[in-house]
Order: structure tokens, then sequence, then C-alpha cells
């Protein structure tokens, strides 16, 4: 598998990297945003550890070009604030997870292992609730056959929705089940993701609303939604 560091610490990165290909992967590192989109447009890659601030382009930018021609590839952005807004900042521009400076090396490589687990899975079987359907072998989700883009960790969180659908699932069951691992309890990413398929189903739900009334001359189908439980989790309802 390969994975790339975009990071313009040269010891940062080489200590990151060492560690990787300690884990059997193959390491690329590049220091700036340019060089980062240049290698993403040039290679495939399993994985990519993205810093925030970066000279040029930063991670955010980055991160949000790299989202445009890539819903896929998993991202791990590091960063050296610690405030709630970055964090929320990085995951809305696409991120899967961030990493706070300084690091733990074991966390971070337990994040990578935990995120090639996640965009590696083995085939499952399909679901459907309320005219939304989800291909566990495409890793494709459609609503009334309208494809709807989504990252792996925003398939993962809507695949686990649908399995538990009309049940609440907690936090930190959704922490555990989608991240694969604990998160500090404190952390607002599945608050930040929810919001994410949120927009994402409502949108697919807008468009259906524009063909649908005015081809049949009827309200078109009700969008599955997802409930928040106050102080709970959340609930996939029809």
């Amino acid at each position: 598998m390969r994975v790339l560091i975009v990071e313009d610490e040269p010891l940062i990165a080489e200590v990151v990297a060492r560690a990787l290909e300690r884990e059997a992967l193959r390491v690329e590192i590049v220091a700036d945003g340019d060089a980062a989109l240049c290698a993403v447009r040039a290679e495939a890659y399993d994985l990519i550890v993205l810093d925030l601030m970066l000279p040029g382009r930063d991670g955010i930018e980055v991160c949000r070009e790299i989202r445009r021609g890539d819903g896929k590839t998993p991202i791990i952005m590091l960063t050296a604030r610690d405030s709630l807004e970055e964090k929320v900042l990085g995951l809305d521009s696409g991120a899967d997870d961030y990493v706070t400076k300084p690091f733990e090396l074991e966390e971070l490589l337990a994040r990578v292992r935990s995120l090639l687990r996640r965009a590696n899975p083995s085939s499952s079987a399909c679901l459907a609730f309320g005219g939304l359907d989800l291909d566990g072998n495409s890793r494709e989700a459609r609503w009334e056959g309208r494809l709807i883009p989504l990252t792996d960790t925003e398939f993962r969180l809507l695949e686990h929705l649908m399995r538990r659908a009309g049940e609440v699932s907690r936090r930190r069951e959704l922490l555990e089940q989608v991240w694969g691992y604990t998160f500090d309890p404190g952390s607002n990413v599945v608050d930040v993701f929810i919001r994410r398929l949120r927009h994402k189903l409502g949108a697919a739900g807008r468009a259906a609303g524009m063909t649908g009334p005015a081809l049949h001359h009827a309200a078109p189908p009700r969008l599955p939604r997802i409930e928040t439980v106050r102080g709970i989790g959340y609930r996939l309802s029809s």
C-alpha cells in the first residue's frame, strides 16, 4: 500500500515515514501543497497524511482540492492548532481524521491502520431503507437511483445507521464501530460527519424534488432523515 506524507518539517516527515515503512507501507514525501496535488494527480495512494500548515496552499485548500476529484482516499490531517474550530474546519474540508501536534507516534499509526482497514473492506451485503440503497461491494449510496457521493467514512457511518435503522446509535458506539477505536469522548467528529451526511442526503432529496413533481405532479418520495436524540446519539428514521 502507498502512503503520501505532505509535511514541510523534514524531521517530522522522516520520523513518520520510517514508522510507516516499518508497517510495510510504501511512502512518498512532499513538502508543500502544490507538490501534493501534483503527486495525487499522477499516482494513486491508499492514504494521505496531510499537514494543515503548509507553505503556499495550506492543508485545508489541498484537502478540498483532492476531494473535488477523489472522494475515497482516506486523509489524516496533522494540525498544531488544538482549537475546536480548526478541527471542524479540517473535517469539513474532507479529512477523515485529525491528529494534533505534538502527537504520539503509536496513536498516529493506530489511526493509519484503522483507516486502511476501513478503506479495504471485505464485500458486504446491500442495504435498503425507504428508497435509500447502499451497495457494500461497489461502496456506493443511491437515493431513488440517484448517486450520492460519499467519502469512505461517510459511507461507513451511513451503513451503520442503516443497519440499525429506527434504533438509536450512541456516539461512543459510532466512534468505535465507524472509526475503529475509541476517540476522546469530548471529540465532536461524529457530529461533524452527521452534519455532512445530512447535507449530502438533503442535496439528493432536493435534486429528486426538482424532477419528481414537475414530471409526475406528485410529491417526491420522502427521504429518510437522521434524527438527533439529545444527549444520546442519532437515529435513521423514515
